[in-house]
Formats: structure tokens, C-alpha cells, sequence
């Protein structure tokens, strides 16, 4: 059960996640489109394209760093592709699911599809939520939803380095 917090977002439980990840690959096998490769947006699309590989069976899979996220509800004025590169020209003439979080404004995973298009990859797109207004609805999604998206593995500020008290001053 999907739950809004007190600003306002949406949040779901590992479980939730868990459950949907299984949902969009029975969809993936019920459109009939056979997965050759699982290729992740990352960071969001990571643990998605992970769990959705898993359910699918299939092991051969692959990232593409995109930035366009700076903070929430920030972003940059255009997707940047951040090193290390996908190796493209290793995927043409197979069959790519290309997996995200979410499809907010759909300027990332439009561009990723496209570049992958480029080098005749045939690509279906995978994500957990969609956006009104994208400018790409996935192939396959599992939710809609207008609200800023809390997901279970990004909620969290990231850990740092214990500090020890024995430190000199």
C-alpha cells in the first residue's frame, strides 16, 4: 500500500518494490518481448534493473550513468552521460530492456532509448513509476503518480565515516 508522507511524497515499502519488480516482468514476458539484456539507468534504475533481471532470468546486463537529478525537485538544464561509458556498439541487433525509477520528465530515458536506437538496439523501457507530462511513458510501468517518489533505497542520506573521539583536537 502506497503511503503519502506528511510533505506531501510517496513512499513504498522494500516489499512494495519487491512486489512490483515481479509485476513489471510478468509483464515483460506477457507482451512477449524477450529480454536479451537488462541495461540500467543508474543510480535509480540500478537496484530496479537488478531486481527485474532476477525475476526475467536474465544474467547479462549493463548501466549508463545519467545525471539530471541535482536535489529534489532540481535538475540540470539538459540529461548528462557520466563515465564509466556503456560499451553501445556491443548491443546492436539485440533485444535491451531499458529500466529506470521513474519517468518524471522523460528527457533521460528518452535520450538513453534514443542513443540506443542509434546503434540498432531494439528497446523496450521498464520503470517503476511514471509522471503526467513525460515525455516518454515506459513500455511497462507499474505506477502513476504526480507526487515526488520516496524510494526505499534513496530516502536515506548517505552514511559517512564514523568519527572516532579519539582524534586529536
Amino acid at each position: 500500500m502506497t503511503t503519502i508522507t506528511d510533505d506531501g511524497h510517496e513512499a513504498f515499502s522494500w516489499q512494495e518494490f519487491g512486489d512490483g519488480c515481479r509485476e513489471l516482468a510478468q509483464a515483460v514476458v506477457d507482451s512477449g518481448y524477450d529480454t536479451e539484456i537488462v541495461v540500467a539507468i543508474a543510480r535509480g534504475g540500478l537496484t530496479v534493473a537488478g531486481a527485474i533481471a532476477y525475476a526475467l532470468g536474465v544474467k547479462s546486463c549493463g548501466s549508463l550513468n545519467v545525471e539530471l537529478y541535482t536535489g529534489v525537485g532540481t535538475t540540470l538544464d539538459t540529461p548528462v552521460v557520466l563515465p564509466p561509458m556503456l560499451d553501445e556498439d556491443s548491443l546492436a541487433g539485440h533485444r535491451i530492456l531499458l529500466v529506470d525509477d521513474v519517468s518524471d520528465s522523460g528527457r533521460t530515458i528518452t535520450m538513453v532509448r534514443d542513443m540506443l536506437i542509434a546503434r540498432g538496439v531494439e528497446v523496450r523501457t521498464v520503470c517503476l513509476y511514471s509522471k503526467p507530462g513525460t515525455l516518454h511513458d515506459p513500455d511497462f510501468v507499474w505506477r502513476r503518480t504526480d507526487r515526488w517518489i520516496d524510494f526505499p533505497w534513496s530516502v536515506l542520506p548517505p552514511v559517512e565515516a564514523a568519527r572516532s573521539a579519539a582524534l586529536p583536537a
